[in-house]
């Protein structure tokens, strides 16, 4: 089940884990991840018990993990399985979704990703405007999700770098 297709009410809170692609899947590699993740999902539990889970694919470049944790906790053990399914989706495709050293940002309607030194020299030296909105892939929440994943420069985590 997609996040968008869900019942998903807006006020639940559901745990997420979101995994930021280096750059923008292709058509292929879209319908290939959600295939995968359909598969993993369905099938996806803890000490036995199913969990209630979803995924979306935002903005092309971003998958995000819903669990329900109000029905069944992730464990460490199911989110090692959804770690190695991650992997086997990253080695694939060579997405870079483990690399944290990383900014996804928007800059004049375009999504654009670097390394997070390059993204700090930018802004230092002004080759990165200070109008730009900031993706956090720290969220943790889907609430948090829906209001903090995308936020201006000067509200986001990325903030620090500007005077």
């Amino acid at each position: 089940m997609k996040i968008e297709e869900s019942t998903i009410v807006e006020t639940n809170d559901y745990r997420i884990i979101i995994y930021p692609a280096s750059r923008p899947f292709t058509a292929k590699e879209s319908k290939a991840i959600a295939e995968k993740l359909y598969d993993f999902l369905s099938t996806w539990a803890a000490h036995g018990k199913p969990l209630s889970a979803s995924f979306k694919i935002e903005r092309n470049q971003f998958i995000v993990i819903a669990v329900d944790e109000e029905k069944e906790m992730a464990s460490g053990c199911s989110i090692d399985s959804l770690g190695s399914v991650m992997g086997e989706l990253d080695n694939e495709f060579q997405l870079g979704l483990f690399d944290r050293m990383k900014a996804s940002f928007v800059e004049n309607g375009e999504i654009k990703t670097m390394k997070l030194q390059d993204f700090r020299k930018g802004l230092k030296e002004g080759t990165i405007s200070q109008e730009i909105e900031v993706f956090d892939f720290s969220k943790s929440t889907y609430v948090a999700f829906l209001s903090d994943f995308l936020l201006p420069l000067k509200r986001s985590w990325a903030g620090i770098y500007v005077d």
